[in-house]
């Protein structure tokens, strides 16, 4: 008699031709919130890499050492070896891989599942806000990587 393989070993196939890496969550439902989880891990990331490139800049430091200087530290991460170089002159690309509109409402669903369970999530909510600003000054149709700018300015800053 064969055996019939777990919905993760079923779908293992599929996941793979997507990504190399599958990792099984758990019960149904588990791997939508760890997703929701990861992705607030990802847009705080971003939010405080372009705070701290801001924070560099503001008293002389080049903004392409200042890049150059987070991808080489022990901060740097896949995610902000290509998302980095977007704020950098003239980089930001034409088609953003995740525009302000779309990280803003992973950061809805984070806050929703957050305030549904209890946990604390104010990173999130902080990320959430500088969104707000990046649609308070009509950038929101760029990467989310944008938000570097809205530090910039609140910080009198060249943009």
């Amino acid at each position: 008699m064969r055996r019939r393989a777990n919905g993760c070993e079923r779908v293992r196939p599929v996941c793979e031709a997507i990504g190399p890496k599958v990792t099984r969550i758990g019960e149904a439902g588990l791997a939508c919130q760890m997703k929701i989880a990861v992705n607030l891990l990802l847009m705080v990331e971003v939010i405080a890499f372009g705070e701290a490139v801001a924070l560099a800049e503001k008293d002389g430091v080049e903004r392409g050492v200042a890049l150059q200087a987070v991808l080489n530290s022990v901060a740097a991460s896949p995610v902000l070896g290509y998302r980095g170089p977007y704020i950098l002159e003239g980089e930001m690309p034409a088609k953003p891989l995740a525009d302000v509109t779309l990280q803003q409402k992973d950061m809805q669903l984070a806050l929703g599942l957050a305030r549904t369970l209890g946990s604390p999530a104010p990173l999130a909510a902080a990320a959430n806000e500088m969104m707000n600003a990046c649609r308070g000054l009509g950038i929101d149709n760029r990467d989310f990587v944008t938000a570097h700018e809205v530090y910039l300015r609140l910080g009198g800053q060249k943009v």
